[in-house]
């Protein structure tokens, strides 16, 4: 073929070419029609339809729907979000005061799991798994020494009740199998509960489960029982949990008639809760702790307890989550948290932070801004001011801010203990003092006892010797400064070995917590407003 016919040739083939591209273009184009109608999410599918017929390479549709939606909600609040079907089982795990696997708490000082308690009843003290017991196989995934992540040994431990796994543990320089049938096990959110003093009761609770309330009536009447006319009820850390629960704990402290909390949303008619006059701790005295990762119900329990000028906040602003999230979930498992109102303080506040791009980071902000240490950092938008029942002001737009600030102390961290951290020389030396003392440790079930025989031990002595074989050595000065603040630590996790477990770790850890002394040392209530002198809110049977 001469140059001639080449070219001709060349040209029919972009010819033909076009009238193709031509012809299938209105073909397709009655499927591409959009006429601006975005109801329904006209577009969105339409796109997704295409993006099936016409895609150069295969595609795996759940994958590409998911996606659209995590993409879809990131348009919205923070807190809307979508959880695949393993993570939506996970959330309502946490939640429901209860889970299926063995019944063990372990931690991984030395990248080896050792067992902290085994839970009484349960699948692993009826298999004969035992307190300092180090996990080296879980069925055939071994797990010691691999620096396997401890959600990935929790994942290989749960599983449904009725089903088996095998656990090879090293005990006495043996290795055991033990087989182990899976059970529901409890999951408890009330952390701890004790007498601080002849008066005034501690309790901390982690999370609002589905069990809360049960089990903060119990401990409550436990104390009432040995004394308690005033509350320190810790809720540093807890970042929330089911609505319901925060409500009956509230009612629990307030007269009948007073505003718990109210809702409104573009969807919800707002939903006012008040309490009902039947709480049997309306007369104690009560100081509640927040820090920056109390959130969500822990924030309607503190805004209700500060607007109707019940009890006294202590610690340093709360995470700023004003929104209530509803579940949605689907059939295939998975399911959408969506946010569906905000929830506003007796007062009147919304204490939702704003959305802002760092929004996640927002703790690393605080620091950087000096709030986490000085109390005229704190970032306070005195624009939405509000007023207690007494008249007093607080503020809305981001956290509940305590009516008394406690800093986090850097004063007394020293070199030496920033390298302790960094190996978990604490926490190892607790675990290599409980392989030293199993019997005795594990028989003792009362504090004083367990505090007399600690202080005989001279475990300041001997962590320092532990220190040292690691290459950790105080610098001139450095002991005298840290070691007021790292023996309480020790104690406390060397404690936790004993029958008392989590008690005799909160127990310890009084000494060197500023937030819990400046609650019992403080006035608390008696810098209130007389209760008696504020007229009762009208009643209300909404509890």
């Amino acid at each position: 073929m001469n140059k001639g016919n080449a070219l001709i040739a060349a040209l029919l083939g972009v010819v033909i070419g076009v009238c193709v591209a031509m012809v299938f273009s209105r073909v397709t184009d009655a499927g591409r029609k959009f006429n601006g109608d975005y109801s329904h999410w006209n577009k969105l599918n339409m796109i997704l339809q295409q993006i099936e017929q016409n895609y150069v390479d295969t595609i795996d549709i759940r994958t590409m729907t998911d996606a659209a939606v995590v993409a879809a909600l990131h348009e919205l609040d923070p807190h809307s979000v979508y959880l695949p079907p393993v993570e939506l089982k996970e959330s309502e795990t946490e939640l429901a005061g209860n889970f299926e696997g063995i019944g063990i708490q372990f931690n991984v000082p030395n990248d080896t799991a050792i067992i902290l308690s085994v839970i009484p009843g349960g699948p692993s003290e009826k298999a004969g798994l035992l307190q300092g017991d180090r996990i080296l196989k879980v069925d055939d995934h071994a797990i010691a020494g691999m620096k396997t992540p401890q959600d990935s040994m929790v994942t290989l431990m749960k599983g449904p009740a009725g089903s088996k796994v095998r656990i090879t543990v090293m005990r006495d320089g043996a290795e055991i199998p033990f087989d182990i049938e899976r059970d529901r096990i409890p999951l408890n959110s009330v952390d701890a509960a004790f007498m601080v003093n002849d008066t005034t009761g501690y309790i901390r609770l982690s999370k609002f489960s589905r069990t809360t309330y049960t089990e903060f009536t119990k401990a409550a009447e436990k104390l009432l029982s040995e004394g308690m006319t005033r509350l320190v009820f810790d809720l540093r850390d807890n970042t929330g949990g089911y609505l319901d629960q925060a409500l009956l704990l509230s009612n629990e402290f307030l007269r009948k008639g007073d505003m718990i909390v109210y809702m409104d949303g573009l969807h919800r008619q707002r939903e006012e809760f008040k309490a009902d006059g039947r709480g049997s701790l309306q007369d104690i005295g009560l100081s509640v702790l927040i820090n920056e990762s109390s959130a969500s119900s822990s924030e309607i329990f503190a805004g209700a307890v500060q607007d109707n000028d019940r009890g006294v906040i202590v610690g340093r602003r709360s995470f700023g989550k004003g929104l209530v999230q509803e579940p949605i979930n689907f059939t295939d498992g998975s399911g959408v948290r969506l946010t569906v109102a905000r929830f506003y303080t007796p007062s009147g506040r919304c204490i939702q932070k704003p959305y802002t791009s760092d929004y996640e980071y927002d703790i690393f902000e605080r620091y950087a801004h000096g709030e986490m240490t000085d109390a005229d950092s704190m970032r306070v938008d005195t624009s939405a001011v509000y007023h207690t029942v007494s008249g007093r002001k607080v503020y809305g737009g981001g956290g509940i801010v305590p009516d008394i600030f406690v800093p986090v102390d850097t004063t007394r961290v020293t070199d030496f203990y920033v390298q302790c951290n960094r190996k978990a020389e604490q926490m190892r030396f607790a675990s290599a003092m409980f392989d030293t003392y199993r019997d005795r440790l594990s028989a003792i079930s009362d504090f004083r006892e367990l505090e007399t025989w600690l202080s005989e031990l001279h475990l300041d002595r001997k962590f320092l010797d532990y220190a040292a074989k690691d290459g950790i050595v105080p610098r001139p000065g450095e002991w005298e400064k840290t070691e007021p603040y790292i023996m309480p630590q020790i104690n406390a996790l060397v404690g936790r070995y004993s029958k008392l477990e989590d008690e005799a770790f909160y127990r310890f850890y009084l000494d060197i917590d500023d937030t819990i002394r400046t609650a019992v040392e403080s006035s608390g209530d008696a810098a209130l407003p007389d209760r008696a002198d504020i007229p009762a809110a009208e009643a209300a049977d909404s509890l």
